[in-house]
């Protein structure tokens, strides 16, 4: 029982911080996208949403690692040593950005180094869910290979293929994606929402090209991920869901609507990641002419298994209410900003 407790709170931690990780990477994605004049009323709508609880963000992913620490060694020790180069560039990634947020905002003198502090952020914000995405396409892939010797092909090749490079290049499309859906119902004035909303359709389009180069770049690396996605009932309904959700939101946002934009924004990604992990589960690194290590087949003894799924419980119930009277707090910090303005 408890395993599974587990590994349902690892599938959710990945998964929230990809929908609310993604979104705060994607405001300062969407900085690199957005003209100068334009620039800093952006910065300012994203800042306000983001800014109070960007850290707790990040909440989600040291869960993850966490479990995978304690409850799948045999995992984390595979990824650490074989993808060592892009999770340290990601963690590079992480402490840059948030140097520079912090920076950026409350540093006594406002200088020239504020336009340091902006490309800080920008870059990294796109430098770090590019690694995520390709340490994502590298455990599915099949190329980390046990019986290599040579550094290039255990250190480098394992995540440095085409299907890695577009899979990081989907996941910066889809967090700037979320950012620009998310940035609709943070608007404070009709001129900041068509601009937010201009913005959803550029990244939509962005997004289902950089969809289409990952198809591409799997078919140039013989990887299978038209099997993965069209190979089952699941994989199938969930793409055809998300195809359908699309147009909803289109429409939702062209009626000026902002909570069911999120909800089906959030809803695409979760579809995604269905369609993908329903093939592969339990399975979570595909390992190369050899046997795959899974979720099941590489758990830490029993006791300690029992002992971190009561721990994830428990720890629920302290951090879950907390967490939602945070997000509630400056919800409501931002609704009051915003009868202020009108």
């Amino acid at each position: 029982m408890m395993p599974y407790v587990v590994i349902t709170y690892l599938c959710l931690s990945i998964l929230l911080y990809l929908l609310l990780g993604g979104a705060d990477f994607g405001a300062g994605i969407m900085e690199l996208f957005t003209r100068s004049k334009n620039r800093s009323a952006a910065r300012q709508t994203m800042s306000h949403a983001i800014g109070p609880i960007w850290e707790a963000n990040h909440m989600w992913l040291i869960i993850a690692v966490v479990i995978l620490f304690v409850g799948f060694p045999r995992i984390y020790s595979v990824m650490s040593v074989y993808l060592h180069i892009p999770l340290l560039i990601m963690l590079m990634g992480i402490i840059a950005r948030g140097t520079a947020f912090v920076f950026r905002h409350y540093d006594a003198v406002k200088d020239r180094m504020q336009q340091l502090y902006n490309r800080i952020f920008a870059l990294s914000s796109a430098i770090t869910p590019f690694f995520l995405g390709v340490i994502a396409a590298s455990v599915l892939a099949g190329n980390i290979d046990f019986e290599t010797t040579d550094f290039l092909s255990a250190y480098v090749f394992s995540w440095l293929h085409w299907f890695a490079v577009a899979v990081g290049v989907f996941t910066v499309a889809l967090c700037g994606y979320l950012a620009s859906v998310y940035g609709i119902g943070e608007a404070h004035t009709e001129v900041d929402k068509r601009y937010f909303i201009r913005k959803t359709r550029t990244m939509t389009v962005i997004a289902f090209a950089a969809g289409g180069q990952v198809f591409l770049a799997a078919y140039i690396d013989g990887v299978p991920l038209w099997q993965w996605i069209f190979g089952n009932v699941v994989g199938t309904a969930a793409v055809v869901l998300a195809t359908i959700s699309l147009g909803v939101l289109a429409y939702a946002v062209g009626q000026g609507w902002t909570v069911l934009p999120r909800l089906l924004a959030g809803f695409q990604v979760t579809m995604i990641l269905l369609a993908i992990g329903y093939w592969h589960f339990p399975d979570f690194i595909v390992v190369k002419n050899g046997v795959n290590l899974s979720l099941l087949n590489s758990q830490a003894p029993l006791a300690t298994m029992n002992a971190l799924g009561w721990a994830l419980l428990l720890g629920s119930i302290f951090i879950l209410p907390a967490l939602y009277y945070l997000y509630y707090s400056f919800q409501r910090e931002a609704e009051e900003v915003a009868e202020a303005v009108h």
